[in-house]
């Protein structure tokens, strides 16, 4: 009995002085905190740890967690499935808050561009990529078009080294296949492809959603090759007060304001986009400007009404005005139509007016409409391009759902006015009598979103249009989605579309330099068949968490029209396609977050885009599409240092080669070198709201060289001097930036 009660005592008496020793060695401290969502939702059960340590706790059910360590500082990580993984700095006494933000990874966030109603990411049965302002601040830029550019299968062409007119091309195919949306109404088409793009500043964004791939069905005939549509931002929830001001060594300043308003029962948010730059750059010595000088001021309002039972009430006007040139260095506006100094300038002015309307009825009825006018004054060397648009939509909807049925059918009705100093508007027996193009296109499109069981649904719609130049138009759809469980979904898509081209408003190579505009035939429209494969799959390894998303498309054009720039480089000449096209490929997308607060999105595509065509002998022969990269990648890299509260973005591209518009007898390659535009920004946040960044863009300094032919005699007028190869001025050579390693910096403001 001795014994045992010795032997109890002894280790009694080891455990306390072994308990001891450990409080002697480090004193322990208690770390507490909760763990809740950007809207002030509680999250049960979410992870904590202690970054480079095996020590960590999960919240309990209110979201409040508490854990013990002998350190006296450290970095917490805390996770949650859905929510991006946040890392903030503790220090003793303190108590930590995490606010986790939404994740477009994993979580099912609402969208509306693949059925034009809300209905979460993973349940559409459209595959949609989805950009918020998070993404494009790693990489800040002044307008949509540039901001474009880290996006997979998304790429900006500028397509004239002189003037910048540019395109958003997706999967290999131009821009003018891809229908551009603000708010869900075609706002960006024909005209102001080219321009209005820039002229979209990112202070409007709340986010951007993609669509690869027709949605001809819902949203016109025109949406061939996908759409971006920008959703601009809700003014209930828009800060109080944002500014964002940034500049770089090239001497360009770009700003935006943000504020909210508040009348009656509406809330208002208005906002100010300035764009300047009026240095002249020479890098490449050939005496023309690397970029266009650019001034551009736009402004947004959109207001928000407050009705009963929540029905939706909006609408928003913005205006645009840009005034840019590029050219000889000493091109000034007095020079302007002249055939001494070379120069292109153009003057645009831009109205946009958005709203909507939910009917006070029982049913969900809902009117949308949308009017733009764009005017447009330009001058490439001694050729004026003088053109005013103006687009009229509106479209009334009624949505119903049923037992395992959800209807959309609607009325749509589109009204496109059109006229300019070309022979396009002009009489056809009289060039001297002018006579606009006036399109009425009135259309009406059944959907039927149709649940197969809890984890099939079959989405059809089939839209007819009428063109009152064209007749007819049957634009069918169909796509099928299975889940066989929650971190997998394949989705099927087949559509169609159809498309009439203005050549002179869409392409505007064929109005700089000294090529001379030739339509062939009378073009007939263009129609395309699309078949695309999608497979989304979520998981979750010990790091963190890991979303793959992968795409085969394939498209396959007939009456394609194209414009032919090596028949004859005095020429451009416009016709349709004798034979066909095809666009097809494959582009996968992965995020990547770590529990360390690592994050990486990357991506790539794969494009082989041709022609098949009869040459002059009836052989059919196959062409690459010039200007479209067999391969692009895009990557993104972010990591915060919890500590500092500073943040680290790497992101960049890499383009493989793709043939170029050369002429024969050409001392430039026909196709170009693969390249890479890489950018590095550093951002230090506040506890006050203020953001300081800034970093490095086109690190590697990549440009490319002799972008415009014969720079020396722009007006050809000593084309028989000294040419032995007959070549004539030409700046349609391009493939990359003109600009090289900048620096930047910049801050911005966001008051809740």
């Amino acid at each position: 009995m001795a014994n045992k009660y010795f032997k109890i005592r002894f280790v009694s008496t080891l455990i306390f002085i072994l308990s001891n020793g450990l409080i002697l060695i480090g004193q322990t401290n208690t770390i507490s905190g909760t763990v809740s969502s950007s809207e002030d939702e509680k999250l049960s059960f979410a992870t904590v740890i202690i970054q480079g340590s095996s020590e960590g706790t999960t919240t309990d059910i209110d979201g409040n967690f508490s854990l013990t360590t002998t350190k006296t500082d450290a970095a917490l990580i805390a996770s949650y499935i859905g929510y991006h993984s946040d890392t903030l700095y503790w220090v003793k006494g303190k108590t930590i808050t995490f606010q986790l933000k939404s994740s477009s990874a994993v979580l099912d966030e609402v969208v509306v561009s693949g059925t034009m109603k809300e209905v979460t990411r993973m349940n559409s049965p459209v595959p949609i990529e989805v950009y918020t302002p998070v993404f494009f601040k790693r990489n800040p830029t002044p307008n949509l078009f540039t901001a474009l550019e880290n996006v997979n299968g998304v790429r900006p062409q500028l397509n004239c080294n002189v003037c910048n007119t540019g395109d958003i091309h997706i999967n290999g195919m131009e821009g003018p296949y891809t229908m551009v949306m603000i708010d869900g109404m075609p706002i960006v088409s024909a005209l102001s492809t080219v321009y209005g793009l820039m002229g979209i500043p990112n202070s409007m964004v709340q986010r951007i959603e993609v669509v690869k791939g027709p949605a001809s069905t819902l949203y016109g005939s025109e949406a061939v090759g996908g759409l971006i549509n920008v959703i601009t931002k809700n003014p209930e929830t828009a800060a109080r007060f944002s500014i964002d001001f940034n500049t770089t060594h090239y001497q360009d300043l770009n700003v935006d304001l943000g504020t909210r308003l508040k009348l009656g029962k509406a809330t208002g948010l208005l906002s100010a986009n300035v764009f300047h730059f009026d240095k002249i750059w020479d890098i490449n010595g050939d005496n023309f400007t690397d970029v266009t000088l650019q001034k551009r001021f736009s402004i947004f309002n959109k207001w928000n009404f407050k009705r009963k039972e929540n029905r939706v009430s909006s609408i928003a006007l913005r205006y645009v005005w840009e005034d840019r040139w590029g050219g000889e260095l000493k091109w000034t506006s007095a020079f302007r139509g002249g055939d001494s100094i070379y120069g292109e300038n153009i003057k645009t002015k831009r109205i946009e007016l958005i709203g909507n309307y939910q009917l006070p009825t029982k049913e969900k009825i809902t009117l949308a409409y949308s009017y733009n006018l764009h005017d447009q004054n330009s001058v490439y060397g001694t050729t004026y391009y003088l053109a005013k648009q103006q687009i009229g939509f509106t479209q009334l909807t009624w949505d119903k759902s049923l037992k395992n049925h959800d209807l959309l059918t609607g009325l749509a009705f589109r009204y496109t006015y059109y006229d300019d100093n070309t022979p396009v508007t002009a009489d056809g027996e009289n060039l001297n009598i002018n006579r606009p193009s006036q399109v009425y296109l009135p259309g009406i499109f059944v959907q039927d979103e149709i649940t197969l069981s809890s984890k099939q649904k079959l989405l059809a719609g089939i839209r007819y249009d009428y063109n009152s130049e064209h007749g007819s138009i049957f634009t069918p759809r169909l796509n099928y989605k299975w889940t066989p469980n929650d971190n997998n979904t394949f989705r099927l898509g087949f559509g169609n579309g159809f498309r009439v081209a203005n050549v002179f408003s869409e392409d505007h190579a064929a109005l700089t330099g000294a090529r001379e505009v030739v339509v062939a035939n009378d073009l007939k429209p263009e129609k395309s068949y699309n078949f695309n494969v999608n497979h989304t799959t979520r998981l979750f390894p010990s790091f963190g968490f890991v979303t793959l998303d992968g795409i085969i498309f394939y498209t396959y054009f007939t009456n394609r029209i194209v414009a032919d720039l090596f028949t004859d480089v005095n020429k451009v000449i416009f016709d349709n396609l004798d034979g066909h096209s095809v666009s097809q490929g494959a582009t996968l997308n992965a995020e990547l977050n770590f529990t360390n607060g690592l994050k990486v999105m990357a991506g790539g595509t794969y494009m082989d885009v041709f022609i098949k065509e009869k040459d002059q002998n009836g052989d059919i022969i196959k062409e690459k599409q010039i200007q479209t990269p067999d391969f692009t990648g895009t990557w993104t890299v972010s990591y915060t240092f919890p500590k500092w509260n500073i943040t680290l973005d790497y992101t960049g591209n890499v383009t493989g080669p793709m043939r170029l518009p050369v002429v024969p007898n050409d001392y430039r390659p026909e196709y170009s070198p693969w390249f890479s535009i890489q950018n590095l920004q550093v951002t230090k946040r506040f506890k006050s709201g203020l953001e300081l960044y800034g970093g490095l863009k086109n690190l590697l300094n990549y440009i490319p060289g002799d972008p415009i032919l014969r720079p020396f005699d722009p007006f050809d007028k000593n084309i028989d001097i000294d040419n032995p190869n007959g070549f004539t001025f030409d700046p349609t050579y391009n493939f990359a930036p003109m600009q090289g390693i900048r620096g930047f910096l910049g801050f911005r403001i966001d008051l809740k």
